[in-house]
């Protein structure tokens, strides 16, 4: 019997290799990208501590995740000490049968859950890992309880269909390639830095001098990023997340990975066994490593559904990039094949030719301050605080949070200027429209600008400015110390007395100001210093629903069965507040644009002024 173990011990070993083998394959049709080998000894930390941070937010999958993958690798390492080695001790064996003993109780949890599962989870070969995992760790716990009796001979068949359909699920792209390809995922990730404790949410540049533009085949991704794609488990936690799935546009995060898998290796999606985009039906899709995803595996409508929002990516336990795979595709379809939906052309040439979104004269942009008697920047003169509007600042309804801005400032005596008619935009939204050159050259324009200039901080009302100078601008040399105008005001000593609003309020957590850039605190802190008390959403802080503004997707509009904002202004409804609080002038857009009876919307900078004594 211990021989017999032995040698399904290498055999499984064997088909484990060339199944990873196979993956590696794959992965290495993609492009170049930096091997940093080191990530290997950053796996224990970045699987218990990164990945797991995630996953507890479920305590009964963690728990079951626990018992699952410790049982099992534990197993795993023993069997191969004792077995593979052909040591046969029996106190190993003991330890063998506590490890299968801890892997059927995680598989029971697994069965449980599948029983009743969340609309979320995916079908098919994942309804049998469960027994999957039994069949392997029951197995394991009766050859190594009695290895010379009948039973043990018996309980091999169970052991043996187990290891292999765990061992072959590697190589043929079956449940288990997740835990392969997870933990390597975990080694090359494509953002290192997000282990470092900052958040990694800044676009990376494309070289257009050496010829990047953006994703076609499955072959023009890195070939991290296509190890990326396998590590895909198909919780669905992302689906549960997407506020374009929930709207019944047609995209799902979940199948897009899935759909890249497929790319990946060739073939068809009408093996997937999940939810499918909403509207559209599976099995009329293929794919291969050369040929065009967009058109053969993907339809246009799904790439420009995506509002960039990234709680796919704050949600997902695998900590797979969901966003950036969305705009390396955008990118090729904007500079290569010129083809957008809705009115992005027109914004883009609106942006290339005039700066600004709306095509207007940059002259206007600060009309809204004439009265306010605040003074512009100039070169050579020294100031704190170089405050910029963004493109909200020829939005009548966005004026009157600058407004609000600007008498707090100067309510709290603080040092600073307008930017003024330099400014031209930030190229946020080219960039997530997928129009690098347009963003490059908008960039490089501002970067110019603010180089004449003498200033310790940048300021904005837009969280979509702000993350663009901070965590965009820095790769084409652009450094700057910029701030969310909440968090200045939280800091400055304003003259604040009881708000005079009577009415219960809720706050609404910007996606570019929370997920992007991690401040949900600051917005809080200033409600709570005016005597506001919040009604918080089901979803709200990092969890957040988005407006449905962000990532170009008002300008695309793609059809669904009802809108983003109406979904998030059911949320606020939820909660009885009768006013929405804000942080973003596209939240507020987007949310003023709910019709029917519904809270005010109002961002903290009217909330606070209202307070201001005297």
């Amino acid at each position: 019997m211990a021989q017999a173990v032995t040698a399904l011990f290498w055999l499984t070993a064997l088909l484990l290799a060339a199944g990873l083998a196979r993956r590696a394959s794959l992965w290495r049709a993609g492009r170049a990208a930096p091997v940093r080998w080191s990530g290997l000894l950053a796996v224990p930390k970045r699987y218990l501590v990164d990945l797991h941070h995630v996953v507890a937010r479920d305590p009964y999958i963690a728990r079951t995740h626990v018992a699952v993958a410790g049982g099992a690798v534990a197993s795993i390492l023993l069997v191969a000490v004792n077995y593979g080695l052909a040591l046969y001790n029996p106190l190993l064996n003991g330890f063998i049968h506590l490890a299968g003993g801890i892997t059927v109780a995680g598989a029971f949890f697994v069965w449980l859950r599948r029983r009743n599962p969340p609309a979320r989870l995916s079908g098919g070969p994942w309804d049998r890992l469960p027994y999957s995992l039994a069949g392997f760790g029951f197995g394991l716990v009766l050859v190594t309880a009695s290895p010379a009796s009948d039973v043990a001979f018996i309980a091999l068949l169970p052991l043996t269909l187990g290891a292999g359909d765990l061992a072959l699920g590697i190589g043929i792209g079956g449940p288990m390639k997740h835990a392969v390809a997870g933990l390597l995922h975990l080694a090359f990730h494509p953002r290192p830095d997000r282990f470092s404790g900052v958040r990694s949410t800044g676009l990376k540049p494309l070289a257009l001098d050496q010829g990047e533009f953006g994703v076609a085949k499955p072959v023009d991704f890195t070939w991290n990023q296509l190890l990326e794609f396998d590590a895909c488990v198909q919780c669905g936690k992302c689906e549960a997340a997407c506020p374009a799935f929930a709207a019944g546009q047609p995209l799902n995060p979940k199948k897009l990975m899935q759909d890249l898998v497929v790319g990946l290796q060739g073939g068809s999606d009408a093996g997937y066994a999940g939810s499918p985009y909403p509207g559209r039906a599976i099995g009329e899709h293929q794919g291969g490593p050369h040929q065009p995803i967009i058109g053969g595996l993907i339809d246009p409508e799904t790439l420009w559904s995506c509002t960039t929002c990234r709680a796919c990516v704050q949600e997902c336990p695998m900590l797979i990039e969901h966003v950036d795979a969305i705009i390396d595709l955008r990118r090729d379809q904007a500079l290569v094949q010129g083809d957008l939906p809705g009115t992005a052309p027109d914004i883009l040439a609106n942006l290339r030719e005039t700066a600004t979104v709306g095509g207007y004269d940059t002259d206007t942009r600060y009309h809204w301050a004439t009265d306010l008697t605040v003074r512009i920047a100039k070169p050579g003169e020294k100031i704190d605080l170089l405050l910029m509007a963004g493109e909200s600042a020829f939005d009548l309804r966005a004026q009157r949070t600058l407004r609000a801005l600007v008498r707090l400032l100067q309510a709290a005596k603080a040092d600073f200027a307008l930017l003024g008619p330099v400014e031209t935009d930030c190229g946020d939204t080219a960039r997530r429209l997928g129009d690098e050159a347009t963003f490059q050259s908008l960039a490089r324009q501002t970067i110019a600008t603010l180089a004449t200039l003498s200033f310790d901080r940048i300021v904005t009302a837009d969280p979509h400015v702000m993350h663009s100078l901070k965590n965009e601008y820095p790769a084409l040399g652009g450094h700057y110390q910029v701030l969310h105008h909440t968090t200045l005001l939280a800091t400055l000593p304003l003259p604040l007395g009881k708000s005079p609003e009577t009415r219960s309020v809720t706050y609404h957590d910007p996606c570019y100001l929370g997920r992007y850039n991690g401040e949900t605190a600051a917005p809080r802190k200033l409600l709570g210093a005016i005597g506001i008390e919040i009604a918080e959403m089901t979803r709200s802080g990092l969890s957040s629903r988005c407006c449905g503004g962000g990532g170009g997707a008002p300008l695309t509009d793609i059809p669904g069965e009802t809108r983003i904002p109406d979904l998030r202004m059911n949320d606020a409804r939820a909660t009885g507040a009768k006013v929405v609080a804000v942080g973003c002038p596209n939240c507020t857009a987007m949310l003023e644009g709910v019709v029917g009876d519904r809270p005010e919307v109002l961002d903290i900078a009217e909330l606070l002024a209202q307070a201001l004594e005297g």
